[in-house]
């Protein structure tokens, strides 16, 4: 059988899943995920549990926040007056926006909290501090 590792291209099939069971990600219905070993095409932990699978293996692991997204940091929440937002922007929790850093670089936010007077605004990944759980099947090593 044929193992992979590091600098190998995988194709592996996955689903993911949070703590309460609700799934965020998943190949199912899709052409397997392909990606480079090693490369950080994926976040460290799922490179970590490919490295040395079987092809044709099933496993199951926890990637905790500091080997996925990270930890959900606090400095990256502000908020910023209401009247500053278009009114044609939905100011919804959860909704999703694209903003422009102080050197031009694009950044999704996400509102976090909306009130009468501001809105806050998460730059964080949506997954950060969450432990992430993924079923995996290595598929092929190309």
């Amino acid at each position: 059988m044929s193992e992979a590792k590091s600098g190998d291209t995988v194709r592996i099939h996955y689903t993911g899943t949070l703590d309460d069971g609700s799934t965020f990600d998943s190949s199912a219905g899709r052409d397997p995920l392909e990606f480079r070993l090693g490369s950080g095409q994926v976040v460290p932990g799922f490179d970590k549990a490919v490295d040395g699978m079987n092809v044709g293996e099933e496993k199951t692991v926890a990637i905790p926040p500091e080997d996925a997204y990270g930890e959900h940091h606090e400095g990256n929440v502000q908020a910023f007056p209401r009247d500053k937002f278009p009114d044609d922007i939905p100011l919804e929790i959860g909704t999703q926006l694209q903003m422009s850093m102080p050197d031009g670089q694009p950044i999704m936010v996400s509102i976090a909290e909306v009130n009468e007077e501001q809105v806050k605004l998460d730059a964080n990944h949506p997954l950060a501090g969450k432990e992430l759980t993924f079923k995996i099947e290595l598929v092929e090593i190309v």
